[in-house]
């Protein structure tokens, strides 16, 4: 396993985008920024605030943030606020909350998200925990413009990751605690099959593991960052092959290059941003740089 490290000391990296001129924008959790590396250094895109989790590019060219709200192990000690979806211009440097509720609920902790081909956006609600108590978890299909949002499958245990497959009939979910990859049959933008709101089950991670973000290759399979176990990549059969990292939080990886296959992974536990070349190429994501 060998791999070059692209920045250090970073406060807890996630949501890796790589981008046409060679850069990487990811977000900082607990600095609360949407930041770009950039030639061996780090540069601020936005102050987010709260807790900037997931990120992803829209077809505006305008960066969409799941923002958790902060707080936890990942937040640092501010405390927490609202989550909800962020939009970031890029040229300014300026953000807008473009989601803070589903109907008359407010959204919780969003994680993770992924446009599909129309534009529109997946996106999960991973929930949050206060005291002894746990909130529910989501999966939301939302529209850029910020004109509507709809609850998809709502009472999972830590939707996480999400990421659509190559032909856009399926949606992805990885939930952290216990290790599983949900399956999610589509029959148009945010519509799932009948009776399809709870998903189906694709794996499990062996041993012990917490998935966290995810990403998808273009022949189907799913790369999904395992918490204490480095890359996990899963078949849509349910096989799976292990890549270990010398991270305990390793929580999320993209693809870039000309061939796409250099993996770019966070590692949250070390604050590091690494490349590394895969075996496979990853899926080009829709509205990609």
């Amino acid at each position: 396993m060998t791999f070059d490290v692209l920045a250090e000391g970073l406060q807890f990296p996630e949501g890796p985008i790589a981008m046409a001129d060679g850069s990487v924008i990811l977000v900082e959790i607990a600095r609360g920024t949407l930041s770009r590396v950039w030639n061996g250094k780090v540069e601020v895109v936005c102050d987010l605030g709260g807790g900037p989790n997931g990120a992803a590019l829209g077809p505006d060219g305008a960066v969409y943030v799941a923002n958790n709200g902060g707080g936890g192990l990942a937040g640092g000690p501010r405390p927490a606020v609202q989550g909800g979806i962020d939009r970031v211009d890029l040229a300014t440097g300026k953000s807008e909350r473009l989601y803070g509720n589903v109907g008359e609920h407010p959204l919780s902790a969003p994680n993770d998200i992924a446009f599909d081909a129309e534009g529109g956006f997946w996106f999960t609600d991973f929930g949050r925990t206060s005291g002894r108590t746990r909130h529910l978890s989501g999966v939301y299909y939302g529209k850029a413009d910020g004109s509507q949002v709809s609850e998809v499958s709502f009472g999972g245990t830590g939707y996480n990751g999400i990421g659509l497959s190559p032909d856009e009939k399926t949606v992805y979910s990885a939930e952290s605690y216990t290790g599983r990859l949900i399956a999610f049959d589509l029959v148009g933008p945010g519509q799932v099959v009948k009776g399809g709101r709870g998903g189906r089950l694709v794996g499990s991670a062996p041993g012990r593991a917490f998935f966290d973000s995810l990403a998808v290759q273009a022949n189907g399979d799913i790369c999904i960052a395992s918490l204490a176990n480095g890359i996990t990549t899963m078949t849509p059969a349910g096989a799976c092959r292990q890549t270990s990292l010398p991270d305990r939080m390793t929580t999320n990886i993209c693809f870039g290059g000309p061939d796409l296959r250099d993996a770019f992974i966070t590692l949250s536990e070390t604050g590091r941003l690494i490349r590394m070349r895969w075996p496979e190429p990853g899926l080009k994501l829709n509205f990609s740089a």
